[in-house]
Order: structure tokens, then C-alpha cells, then sequence
């Protein structure tokens, strides 16, 4: 296996502080996103640009919550720096909701929502929890900043998760600067102290990130089937813009010793697809091979299956483009393939499958592929492309709609299928709108699909909100 050696940081403003005493933790911490504790996924929709009290692109986010029939948009929470119990003000510019990520930080059987907000106070950050309860999110509290003065756009990036198998759940963070990248240690509390945190540098790596574009995307799963977290970093290869991507292992050196090299690409997500008890990763690159060396024409999605030590490299990358065989459609320059990546069991047979959207795909309108899972890997048998054009899918695709830009496959009903919840942050000229169709043993149903968008979920539509350019769920 290759690893790549981390620059680390552990300076004055990153010691730990004091703890607290860890409040009473229900006996199974509740999966992420199900914030109402039901054991039903919930599903938060980031609008970073809109408009809020007046103030451009101070952002907001919007929480549907699941139910027996899944995403049920008449129970929602609306989320923005201005609503009550929520730290900070609602600025221009402040873009809360560009990352998004869940855990259960209390350990009290709710997951708790973080959000980011990058262009907090022109551009220093801020990070917020927001609390789970039997009622769903109310109140929050401001992430603790251990380095203040390295960590410009605190919160371009989150995830949250056990990575160091202590049973304890952190929250990492990418920024861009040298110590890119950056941990909170929980236990996470309503009030008090935080844990202590530490940073790393991977300026010195092989592929070296670039430090102006920092850290832009994490994603996290259980890639060495230990119980807890690996994390997928994103980022820029110095000197170029080109993609660069990694696996961390936070068991080795507390985060800052070793990362393995991955497919490059922009977003990931993790899941089992081929049911070993290891989650694999799923990478998405949207660009041309002209703009980027790891792309594609029309884009590319790379799969690194995994194994006891993380990437199983007796296993080759598998790279699927829409001229794959069995993939359906066709590669164009500007298809977007990759734009939005996301695994999950849609037909509840014990293996994730893989949804792809490609943004792009017919001068914007866009698309999503679902490939399935399977004891072999993934498949394209049975794969099936969805736009707003076929049948029992609402509305119309429209030249520039990006249906397709971010996907999600996560069980809003308890079925024990996910459902497929894509967005279109273009629809109607920038307001956006999200569809979600139910999970069933053969696939996406499209007959009773759910669509909507910002306004039924309180978001303004002033300014283009473009709603759903980020999902969290």
C-alpha cells in the first residue's frame, strides 16, 4: 500500500482544552441525519447563496424530515444565522450551509447537524452545530476555531465521525492555507469546554495540495471495517488546479502520519458495495481530460473497493464513464458525468448502490445514472438513467436546470431502502428544487416522486438561492 506522510502542526493555538464531563449517552448513538431520533434519515438541503433578511448570499439550509412515506416537505426546518437559538447574524457573503455534515456529537440518541459557513466575517469562517432532539434541530453552538489565525473560510469543508476508534465522534474541517486541514476532539457538549484539536499539512506530499485552494471536500465511511471513520480529502494539486484526493487514516498518529492516494476527483461518497463489511469509495470527476489529467470526456466516476488495511490494492480502480459498457448514454465534451456521487442500498438487498449525477448532460438539463451493487462489485446490469423527462419524474428538463449536480440515497421511510433525492440548483433560473423517489427492491420508483423547492421549505428565491448545491443525507 502506498502512504504519503503528513506535515503536522501541534502548536499553542491547537493544544487541547479542558474537558467536560461527557453528558448521559444513549446506549446506541443514533445514525447520522436522523435528527429526530425516529430511525428515519432526514435530509438537509443547503442553499448557501441565498438570501437572508435581506442579505445576499448569507445562506440557509433546510431540514425535510423522513417519513413512513419518506421525504415529507410539509414537516421542515428552515435554518439561517438569524433563527432563534442559532449563533451569529445573517450576513452578506457569510455562505452558511457550503458543507454540511451529521453524527451524533452528545451521544443522546439525536444526530446533530453541522453546517459551515466559509465567508463568516469576510471570509474567516465559522462552523455550527445544530442540535438533535426527540422534536428535531433546535438551538446550536459555534465550533471551537483552534487556529484562528491559519484557518481562513473555516468550514469550506466538514465531516463528522469516530476516526480514531476511541468510540468518541469528531468533527474535521478544511480550510484553505498550510494546516488545511483540522479536528475537534469530542465529547461534544450544549455548553463548556471543547476537546482538544490538532492539524495537519499535506503541502508535503507526494501530490502536494495546493494551500490557496485548500481542503473543499471530505467525505467519511468505515473503509477498514475496524467500526470507525476513514476520511476522504479533496483538494488541488499545487502549482495547478487539478484534483487531488486521499484517504486518511486517523488511527495512525492521531490523523497526522499516513494517507493513501486515491483516484482524483472533486466529490466522493462511501458505502459497501460489495457487501465484505469494508466501505469502499466512490470518486467523481466532472471535467474534460483537457482541464484535468485524472477527467474524462463527458466525466468520470472511479471506484476503489477495500479491504482489513483500507484500499485493497489487489483490487485495480474501477473507472466508469458514460461509454463504459452497459453504462447508458453516450460521452459529450460538458456532460458533467461525476458532478454529484452517492451510495446507498436503493433495493435493500445488503449492498450499496451508486448513484452518478451528470449535471451537464444535454446542455445543463442533466441526469442521474443508478448502477447496483452486487457479492462481485458494482454492475451496470439493470442500470437506469433518470432525468425530469422520464415518465412520473415531475417537471421538465430545461437547458442549465443541473439536475444532477449533488445526489443522496439515504432511507427517509425506515423500508430499509434508500431513496434517490437528486437536486437542480439552476431550476427556474437559480431557485433550484429537489426530487426525491422511493427505494423499492427494484429500483427507484418514479410514480409518486417528490419535488419541490426553496419556498416550500421557507428559503427566500431573491438572488438565485440556488438550492441544493449542497446535500447533506
Amino acid at each position: 500500500m502506498r502512504y504519503r506522510r503528513l506535515a503536522v502542526l501541534i502548536a499553542a493555538s491547537l493544544t487541547p482544552l479542558a474537558l467536560t464531563a461527557p453528558t448521559a449517552q444513549a446506549a446506541t448513538p443514533a445514525k447520522p441525519y436522523d435528527f429526530n431520533g425516529d430511525g428515519r434519515a432526514d435530509l438537509a438541503i443547503g442553499a448557501p447563496a441565498a438570501t437572508v433578511g435581506g442579505n445576499k448570499r448569507a445562506g440557509a439550509v433546510s431540514v425535510v424530515y423522513g417519513s413512513s412515506s419518506g421525504l415529507k416537505p410539509s414537516s421542515y426546518k428552515v435554518i439561517t444565522q438569524n433563527s432563534a437559538g442559532i449563533p451569529g447574524t445573517a450576513q452578506s457573503d457569510d455562505e452558511f450551509g457550503r458543507s454540511l455534515a451529521s453524527a451524533d456529537l452528545n451521544r443522546d440518541g439525536y444526530a446533530d447537524l453541522v453546517v459551515g459557513a466559509p465567508g463568516e466575517d469576510v471570509d474567516e469562517g465559522t462552523i455550527v452545530i445544530v442540535w438533535g432532539s426527540k422534536s428535531g434541530l433546535s438551538g446550536g453552538r459555534t465550533l471551537i476555531n483552534h487556529d484562528e489565525r491559519g484557518n481562513d473560510r473555516y468550514g469550506q469543508a466538514v465531516a463528522a465521525g469516530d476516526f480514531t476508534g476511541d468510540g468518541m465522534p469528531e468533527i474535521a474541517t478544511g480550510t484553505p492555507g498550510f494546516y488545511g486541514l483540522n479536528f475537534v476532539s469530542g465529547p461534544f457538549t450544549r455548553t463548556g469546554d471543547f476537546g482538544g484539536g490538532n492539524g495537519g499539512s499535506l503541502a508535503y506530499a507526494t501530490r502536494p495540495y495546493s494551500e490557496s485552494y485548500g481542503i473543499e471536500y471530505l467525505s467519511t465511511g468505515d473503509v477498514t471495517g475496524r467500526g470507525f471513520d476513514g476520511l476522504v480529502v479533496h483538494g488541488r494539486e499545487k502549482d495547478t488546479d487539478d484534483a487531488v484526493t486521499t484517504l486518511v487514516d486517523g488511527s495512525i498518529g492521531n490523523f497526522t502520519d499516513w494517507l493513501v492516494t486515491l483516484p482524483s476527483g472533486y466529490v466522493s461518497s462511501v458505502g459497501d458495495i460489495d457487501g465484505d463489511g469494508y466501505d469502499d469509495v466512490a470518486v467523481g470527476n466532472h471535467r474534460e481530460a483537457s482541464g484535468d489529467p485524472a477527467g474524462a470526456k463527458g466525466g468520470r466516476v472511479s471506484i476503489r473497493y477495500s479491504g482489513p488495511d483500507g484500499v485493497d490494492t489487489s483490487r485495480a480502480p474501477l473507472s466508469l464513464t458514460q461509454n463504459t459498457a452497459g453504462v447508458p448514454g453516450t460521452a459529450e465534451t460538458g456532460d458533467a458525468f461525476g458532478s454529484g456521487v452517492s451510495l446507498g442500498d436503493i433495493n435493500g438487498d445488503g449492498y450499496a448502490d451508486l448513484a452518478i449525477g451528470a449535471s451537464g448532460e444535454d446542455s445543463g438539463a442533466g441526469s442521474v445514472t443508478v448502477l447496483y451493487g452486487s457479492a462481485s462489485g458494482l454492475t451496470t446490469k439493470a442500470a437506469k438513467t433518470y432525468t425530469q423527462n422520464t415518465a412520473g419524474v415531475p417537471g421538465a428538463g430545461e437547458k442549465s436546470d443541473r439536475f444532477g449536480s449533488r445526489t443522496s440515497l439515504r432511507d427517509h421511510s425506515g423500508d430499509r431502502r434508500a431513496e434517490l433525492s437528486v437536486s437542480a440548483p439552476g431550476e427556474n433560473a437559480g431557485d433550484g428544487a429537489l426530487w426525491s423517489l422511493r427505494g423499492t427492491a427494484t429500483g427507484p420508483k418514479t410514480s409518486g416522486a417528490v419535488s419541490f423547492g426553496p419556498s416550500a421549505t421557507g428559503v427566500s428565491t431573491s438572488g438565485s438561492p440556488r438550492y441544493g448545491s449542497v446535500l447533506g443525507g
